[in-house]
């Protein structure tokens, strides 16, 4: 029997990746009226290519999305990302696409009070006692990361997969300590600022000497003497640790969501549902009925 690889896909991504790439434009008649459908048509032709990929040798799969784009950290900092500017024609799409999915047999996380990203953590610790992929190109995901090498981040588009040791050589510092060194330098895509003077270097270089940003020190003579005007960057954090504190909270990940998967229901499928079929038909794309099928007939033959 092969072995699990539980692979988790932020599907909020690939639906952005999709909406943006240069396919073109897919208007479809739904409910009586033309709607733009690019993204999803795009993602499930992403999500088909995932599950023919020899090198990924997905068996089990789970897409989590963030809809809306808007979770209990919004309650907490007012600035933190939201679904405000989501052009209206992908913000139609988000039901859409999580229907499509699971018509074809997917998992998918809908992600209410939480992000993508929560869901794909506890995803990770869920299946404690199996290899677990992460799919997405976000920085965040780097906390999940285990010094047994079980869990791994991948950047598709780049084509780069990053485990424990790769995290350790190119940060300096333990993964664990990820959402203290986005509480000091921010992290733009979430809306998170961080502290002012703290570039990824400076903070590098107090998370490799210090056990997160609790344990550092306000006294700059006790920070390392390689960090350049030392004394008056732990001015700066003494005076504003506490919004550090809060950004640091912002960037953790909840791991804990209840998510109800099991083995059993995130296997991914091996014969096309009628279901999958007539959506993509209503998509005006039966070539994805014809692709689904010709992929899932190749993994079984496998």
């Amino acid at each position: 029997m092969t072995k699990p690889r539980i692979t988790g896909v932020d599907g909020t991504f690939e639906l952005y990746r999709a909406e943006y790439s240069k396919r073109p434009r897919k208007i479809v008649p739904i409910d009586g009226e033309p709607r733009d459908v690019t993204a999803t048509v795009g993602l499930v032709s992403s999500l088909l290519a995932l599950l023919g990929d020899p090198e990924e040798r997905v068996t089990h799969l789970v897409y989590a999305f963030d809809n809306p784009i808007r979770s209990f950290r919004n309650d907490l900092f007012a600035g933190y990302k939201d679904d405000s500017g989501v052009p209206d024609d992908l913000r139609r799409q988000f039901d859409l696409v999580e229907r499509v999915v699971r018509s074809l047999g997917i998992a998918v996380l809908t992600m209410r009070e939480h992000e993508a990203d929560d869901g794909l953590g506890t995803l990770a610790r869920a299946f404690a006692d199996h290899e677990v992929r992460l799919l997405s190109p976000d920085k965040d995901l780097g906390q999940c990361l285990e010094e047994s090498g079980r869990v791994v981040t991948v950047d598709r588009i780049r084509k780069r997969e990053i485990r424990y040791a790769d995290f350790v050589a190119q940060k300096g510092f333990l993964p664990r300590f990820l959402p203290d060194f986005l509480g000091l330098t921010g992290d733009p895509q979430d809306g998170i600022p961080g502290i002012p003077g703290f570039g990824e270097k400076t903070a590098s270089a107090l998370l490799a000497a210090f056990p997160g940003l609790s344990a550092i020190p306000d006294d700059g003579a006790s920070w390392p003497a390689s960090i350049r005007g030392r004394e008056k960057l732990a001015r700066a954090l003494a005076d504003a640790r506490g919004d550090a504190l809060l950004y640091t909270k912002l960037a953790t990940l909840v791991t804990d969501v209840p998510l109800g998967l099991t083995l059993d229901t995130i296997r991914v499928p091996t014969e096309v549902p009628e279901a999958f079929v007539r959506e993509v038909l209503a998509l005006a794309s039966p070539d994805l009925a014809e692709r689904a099928a010709k992929v899932l007939a190749a993994r079984a033959h496998g």
